[in-house]
């Protein structure tokens, strides 16, 4: 399985446009990253769900919608939306030019074949089966209506992943997001690994990102032999609540993260979103909150999946994503691990540590309560017995810390110290 070093960086149009997103969306929000986020880390670009379907307008699916689909039972993508891809063309011309600016290209995928394929009876490509041949019927998708799950034991099952794989390979696909699939376990196993296997086998490197979440954690150990990354929540919104959730997801998960394998919190609901919807809607998350967020997503060592329109990002916006410090935890947090989860003074606070690849040791405090709060961290509670210099990383002050860590914060805010 080709692994990477440190967790996944990038931007999906799913928070913006739901099913609807095209191709020069795409672009402009790949041309940005190129422009201003590719020095920090940022690179993968990926056209979230729907691409096939000409008439995809906002977040809603149409039931029993017709697809573009090619004479082998693979979806394509519409013309209409993606006009690069006429004659056959498929994606290649879109991740030509997202592979032009320095970056990665990715798309959604759901699980199985397409009803109408099935439908039509349609060829399977390098097999004499059919798509009929190959379907699991009682395999469906409970909120998509577009496709059938394979049956992994059918002859031509194998033939027809390894047709999807190599025609994404073909389009110079980077990144896979496969949808309903990664909470289906234990019913749909045997066709996660069939194709994780055929994804292995196509000849090109890909992330394999598994959807929608809540992942179930006694099957940990098959998200790590078929895949990069797993969500561990539903779609995760602009919602404190949910984002309060996290801290309990995250904490048993965190054992998992590393070595090429990383549970995802999903994305970061942040700038304009829902844009399909109302083109003046930005994240409801306050600043804090955002802070919040980005803090516990980099030292659990979650992907990081921009979600909102890039191109009208304001100034904190930017400042929260291209912050060197937090971005480095991200990459080089060991071991992360909450310490204590407690009430202090009213108000309920969580703390997490962990070590550096590079040496130090980071420590974030959440104040998860509903009132504004000043707190104290003895050292000893991070197991450090000796002074220590201290820098926080929002706010870049640096102080030298003989016993305790002493920090103000807003609620639902956080700060994020290097301790060395």
């Amino acid at each position: 399985m080709y692994k990477t070093q440190t967790a996944p960086m990038g931007w999906n149009s799913w928070d913006c446009y739901g099913a609807a997103v095209t191709e020069d969306i795409v672009r402009q929000n790949a041309a940005f990253m190129a422009e201003h986020l590719k020095q920090y880390g940022w690179e993968y670009i990926t056209v979230d769900i729907q691409w096939a379907e000409p008439t995809a307008e906002n977040h809603e699916y149409h039931p029993f919608t017709e697809l573009c689909m090619d004479e082998y039972s693979r979806l394509i993508p519409a013309v209409n939306r993606f006009p690069s891809s006429a004659d056959g063309k498929g994606f290649a011309p879109l991740a030509e030019y997202v592979h032009s600016l320095g970056l990665k290209f990715g798309i959604h995928i759901m699980r199985g074949i397409p009803r109408q394929a099935v439908h039509q009876n349609t060829p399977i490509l390098g097999s004499t089966q059919t798509a009929r041949q190959i379907a699991k019927t009682d395999s469906i998708c409970h909120w998509n209506t577009d496709m059938y799950g394979v049956n992994p034991e059918a002859e031509g099952a194998k033939a027809y992943y390894d047709s999807l794989f190599t025609l994404y390979a073909s389009w110079g696909v980077d990144f896979i997001k496969c949808d309903d699939i990664a909470r289906e376990l234990p019913h749909e196993e045997t066709e996660l690994i069939l194709l994780s296997r055929s994804l292995q086998d196509c000849g090109r490197d890909m992330i394999l990102s598994l959807s929608p979440g809540p992942a179930l954690l006694e099957k940990a150990e098959l998200y790590k032999q078929t895949s990069n990354m797993w969500r561990i929540t539903d779609d995760f919104w602009d919602s404190w609540p949910q984002l309060y959730e996290m801290f309990d997801r995250a904490r048993e998960w965190c054992i998992h993260a590393g070595n090429g394998c990383w549970p995802d919190a999903d994305m970061l609901p942040i700038g304009p979103i829902k844009q399909d919807y109302d083109p003046s809607l930005s994240t409801e998350f306050t600043q804090d909150e955002q802070i919040t967020m980005m803090s516990l997503w980099s030292i659990f060592r979650s992907p990081l999946i921009i979600g909102g329109e890039m191109t009208k990002f304001d100034d904190f916006t930017m400042g929260l994503i291209t912050n060197e410090d937090i971005l480095k935890m991200h990459r080089n947090a060991r071991h992360s691990h909450p310490v204590w989860q407690k009430d202090i003074d009213g108000t309920e606070h969580i703390l997490w540590t962990a070590v550096s690849s590079e040496g130090g040791q980071y420590a974030v405090i959440f104040n998860t309560g509903e009132q504004d709060s000043s707190v104290r961290i003895p050292l000893q509670d991070l197991e450090i017995y000796h002074p220590v210099h201290s820098t926080e990383l929002w706010s870049g002050q640096t102080s030298e810390i003989a016993e305790t860590i002493n920090v103000s914060l807003k609620k639902h805010g956080a700060a994020v110290f290097y301790l060395n």
